[in-house]
């Protein structure tokens, strides 16, 4: 199924342009109290949630997607892990062009690895891009989210989808120049994903999926996550041996070749085979 979460607060099942209001499913997440668990309590309950939902949509108010300010689909995304240079026309795109690299040593994702970026640049998808640096090449990066479900550690590609709760289209908005990529990726605004979450079961295959992005209409990225250095079970399985993986965390898994600069007045429609498409104003 399809989950999003919509202004102010509200849990939704979408299908097509239809979203059922199911806020009520969130009942069936347990109540907190300090010292909270980690991780995102919709994502760590979600087998729950999914069932509530189905439980309830005969009964839910109707709504019209286009109507609604989307959030982001849960609440509290932990920790946002990040694949640098993980498709190979991508990988040649900064090795070939200054205004990319800056001098930066670019290595292959396998020595490179990961990275992460801080939580605080996560913003809702209907809130927008804001430029930090507006004297700066600020840059648009479409990528394929992966949302893990469960706590992992050490996990094998073979058991790596058993741990994955779901997808999204992502956004990784960057600001060129010579500073590590966590700082340059990390100002307020400059993460986003959505426009929902699309459940694991219906998305048996992540390895084929066509990724596009446009900025006022004009195209600028397109590829197929089949261009993947490191595919998903790739990633959990390099990421679980450095981190602990929670449910709620996110894997950004890379972007395609065409990145290019965006400006306040813009918008940028990118989207994912079978996930959707993000909407987003810059300011």
């Amino acid at each position: 199924m399809k989950l999003c979460r919509f202004f102010p607060d509200r849990l939704g099942l979408v299908e097509g342009q239809t979203v059922y209001d199911v806020t009520p499913a969130l009942a069936c997440v347990p109540q907190a109290t300090y010292p909270y668990p980690l991780g995102d309590q919709l994502i760590a309950n979600l087998p729950a949630v999914m069932a509530e939902v189905q439980r309830l949509k005969a009964t839910a108010p109707v709504l019209n997607l286009s109507d609604l300010a989307l959030l982001l689909p849960f609440a509290n995304p932990g920790k946002i892990i990040a694949a640098p240079v993980n498709y190979k026309k991508h990988l040649q795109e900064v090795l070939d062009d200054p205004n990319l690299h800056h001098n930066n040593q670019i290595n292959h994702i396998e020595r490179a690895g990961l990275f992460l970026k801080a939580q605080s640049s996560l913003v809702d998808p209907s809130v927008g891009i804001t430029q930090a640096l507006p004297d700066r090449r600020t840059d648009h990066e479409v990528e394929l989210v992966v949302v893990i479900g469960k706590t992992a550690r050490n996990v094998s590609r073979e058991k790596a989808l058993d741990y994955v709760a779901g997808y999204c289209v992502g956004l990784d908005i960057t600001i060129r120049g010579p500073e590590e990529r966590s700082m340059r990726k990390s100002p307020d605004t400059y993460t986003t994903l959505g426009p929902w979450l699309t459940t694991a079961d219906e998305l048996p295959d992540a390895g084929h999926l066509d990724l596009k992005l446009s900025v006022d209409d004009e195209p600028r990225q397109s590829s197929n996550t089949s261009e993947l250095i490191l595919g998903v079970a790739a990633l959990i399985e390099f990421g679980s041996k450095f981190y602990t993986l929670h449910p709620g965390d996110v894997i950004f898994t890379g972007t395609p070749e065409g990145v290019g600069p965006v400006h306040s007045g813009q918008t940028i429609k990118a989207s994912v085979q079978q996930l959707g498409e993000l909407v987003v104003k810059v300011h």
